[in-house]
């Protein structure tokens, strides 16, 4: 990791609220000025931004970055299928050590295709944590709840989550916050969505939850509760504004009511959702009815990787050929769902190049046939770019990625441990 108290980006196309032409200071772990007067003498270290685009990090708000280890397990299955007969007879083996590892894989690659920030919902988190704090990202990590409505699991699960929010909550320089993540619906009584609920309000703390992910979950819910899962949710008085709804692929209009009022933030996931064929969500009813969408990734083996670049074309043309309409979710709108709004989900102060903000901040590289010209530098970004395209990433003020190389991560030993060891699973 570069050590240095003053960056300097110069010379460079911002991609923020708008599009300009302009020299961005950061000191410490803070973006202090942005102008075309900025000089070489203004900084220890200058990055020469010409011919770069340089943007907010991109901010993954629904992930599960150990399942790197299972890249390729239940390739073409339905979700009960692919969870019930692949990914949790596979989880069982889970240890500490093997989570450590394809966290830090995963995080080599979120570097290297520009993420900053990314919401995780996982097992043995404290190892995730201690990842982060080698790779340098910042995360807000929340362990997975299952109780299957049995009381004793309830319990246990509940201490797991009441530990690690006093082992990890903002630590590694307050690049690690926790959320309290019950797992969905189907998988957790109703008990422990309360208590879920209540644990972080006490402290403060996101609510990171899976819902409407297909129409099976909604039909069973339904059935079981009376109330679609959002109104069950409602119900039962675990929405606010700390609530991280992943998924919300099947969510009505009378739902939509509920998301606005309580102010609930959604995390679409749509190349996951495409290959488990769940659905696509309503993006486009969602922002119409002013509900702050992010963007996510979803674990691996439903996706297959972590770029975040591929996730934002997909989910502007999902919702055009969906609608039949080229005209719905522009490159702004887009954009804001993989920056801000995802700032906005977790509650950073990040995800946009303005004085003041975290200095979370990616340069992409336009010298490639792909990126030439550049006549829109937004249009490059969402249509054109690839992750790869990723030369410099700063989180936190600190330089992870240059020239296109991990400062943080040794990338070829975490490939081969992690080649190694997953098929241990």
């Amino acid at each position: 990791m570069t050590e240095t108290n003053n960056i300097l980006i110069k010379d460079t196309t911002i991609i923020s609220d708008d599009i300009k032409k302009s020299s961005i200071l950061i000191v410490d772990d803070t973006i202090q000025e942005i102008s075309s007067s900025l000089t070489e003498k203004d900084a220890e270290n200058v990055i020469d931004g010409t011919n770069k685009i340089t943007m907010p990090g991109l901010i993954n708000t629904h992930s599960h970055v150990a399942m790197t280890l299972l890249r390729g397990v239940g390739d073409d299955q339905s979700l009960q299928t692919w969870l019930n007969d692949y990914i949790w007879p596979k989880e069982a083996k889970l240890n500490d050590e093997l989570v450590y590892l394809g966290s830090k894989l995963a995080m080599a690659e979120m570097i290297k295709t520009g993420t900053t920030t990314f919401n995780d919902m996982y097992f043995y988190m404290e190892e995730t944590a201690k990842a982060v704090d080698e790779s340098g990202m910042r995360a807000v990590l929340g362990y997975g709840m299952i109780d299957l409505f049995d009381e004793e699991k309830m319990k246990s699960e509940l201490k797991v989550s009441e530990q690690l929010i006093k082992n990890c909550h903002m630590t590694c320089e307050d690049r690690v916050t926790v959320a309290v993540a019950p797992h969905a619906p189907y998988t957790c009584s109703e008990e422990l969505l309360i208590k879920s609920k209540e644990l972080a309000d006490k402290h403060d703390l996101k609510y990171h939850i899976h819902v409407s992910e297909t129409k099976q979950e909604v039909n069973d819910i339904s059935k079981d509760k009376g109330k679609t899962p959002f109104e069950y949710l409602n119900d039962i008085g675990v929405l606010s504004s700390d609530t991280i709804a992943a998924h919300g692929v099947w969510t009505t209009q009378d739902e939509m009511k509920i998301l606005k009022e309580k102010e609930v933030s959604v995390a679409h996931n749509p190349s996951s959702n495409m290959k488990l064929a769940s659905g696509i969500a309503p993006v486009n009813e969602y922002l119409k009815n002013d509900i702050n969408v992010s963007i996510g990734t979803d674990g691996v083996s439903s996706n297959n990787n972590l770029d975040m670049f591929s996730e934002m074309k997909l989910t502007a043309f999902l919702q055009k050929v969906n609608l039949l309409d080229p005209r719905v979710l522009p490159t702004q709108d887009t954009f804001n769902m993989a920056t801000k709004n995802g700032a906005n989900a977790l509650g950073l102060n990040t995800g946009i190049i303005e004085v003041g903000k975290l200095a979370d901040i990616i340069l992409v590289d336009t010298l490639v046939p792909h990126m030439t010209p550049v006549r829109n530098a937004l249009s490059n970004i969402i249509y054109s770019s690839l992750g790869t395209d990723v030369d410099t990433v700063i989180c936190n003020g600190k330089i992870l990625l240059e020239n296109k190389e991990l400062l943080t991560i040794n990338e070829q030993e975490i490939i081969q441990e992690v080649n190694e060891r997953a098929f241990e699973l």
